[in-house]
């Protein structure tokens, strides 16, 4: 597989995971707002602007305009997501609404792969070609 096709498809992957992951804010909010921890203020305002800022930077990553703008502020907000997940692990994987308790090292894994998803973000970031469907 070339570059540019590979490029491509990572692209158009990252976009529909933050575009997927954003809609998911808004249909399902209270599954984000159980997750919260409880010392952030307004979950539910936190949950849709989460949701929307990743609806638009899964977007903007499609823009070669945009995309290491966008993949900066997807490796910003992984950031300003860890909270959440640290929250779990000071639960011991037993989350509000939730009628299992997670396992440890699925939260630990979770931490992990927030830095793969920033790394991908990254790397999406420096992609030259237009977009998945360009020429």
């Amino acid at each position: 597989m070339s570059k540019p096709l590979l490029g491509r498809i990572s692209i158009g992957a990252i976009s529909f995971f933050y575009v997927f992951a954003g809609v998911g804010h808004f249909l399902y909010p209270e599954s984000y707002v159980v997750q919260m921890p409880s010392y952030f203020p307004e979950p539910k305002l936190l949950v849709l602007l989460s949701g929307a800022a990743e609806v638009v930077l899964g977007l903007a990553m499609q823009f070669k305009k945009y995309r290491r703008q966008a993949s900066y502020a997807i490796i910003i907000m992984l950031l300003v997501f860890l909270p959440v997940h640290f929250y779990w692990i000071e639960l011991e994987g037993k989350i509000p609404g939730y009628d299992y308790v997670v396992p440890m090292g699925a939260l630990y894994g979770r931490i992990a792969f927030q830095f793969v998803l920033m790394y991908w973000a990254f790397r999406a970031g420096r992609v030259k070609v237009n977009n998945l469907f360009s020429k």
